[in-house]
């Protein structure tokens, strides 16, 4: 479902006001393949959805890709945290999420279209990635080359 009935409540109380959501994003390695998901509208990103009231945000992103792609994967380490730009729908709802991504290792499943969210779901190797927006290429990039820090990114 694209929209969790939680959100459905409050946009039914709030109408198209801004919304702040706590949304996930995970970067799915297999060795040298990355798993992408390809939306409606044409992009490839990577998998991504909302947290659940009270859900764990490391839980919840495995809990997107399993519902998306069909992949059962594991989180690794938490990739960055950032405040997305405010984004309007074209129904007019306004939303900004705050993101977590991370990045998770594959443990198995066949990649597929498993939900309605999405028009494709592939493995592309490193190599030979699609187009990607600058925010999905930043999360892939940071997956690929983590902080020597160790610690995730954030704006300072």
């Amino acid at each position: 479902m694209p929209t969790p009935d939680f959100v459905l409540a409050l946009r039914r109380r709030i109408g198209t006001h801004p919304l702040w959501l706590s949304g996930v994003s995970a970067v799915v390695l297999d060795q040298d393949r990355l798993l992408l998901a390809q939306r409606p509208d044409g992009r490839w990103t990577v998998v991504s959805g909302i947290l659940e009231p009270g859900e764990q945000p490391a839980r919840a992103v495995v809990r997107e890709v399993l519902e998306e792609t069909g992949v059962d994967a594991e989180v690794e380490t938490l990739l960055d945290v950032v405040a997305q730009e405010p984004h309007r729908y074209p129904n007019g709802d306004r939303v900004q999420f705050l993101d977590l991504t991370f990045r998770c290792r594959y443990l198995g499943g066949r990649a597929h279209v498993a939900d309605d969210e999405n028009v494709d779901v592939r493995w592309f190797r490193l190599d030979g990635l699609p187009q990607l927006d600058r925010r999905n290429q930043e999360r892939v990039e940071r997956a690929l080359r983590p902080d020597p820090s160790g610690q995730p990114w954030f704006a300072r």
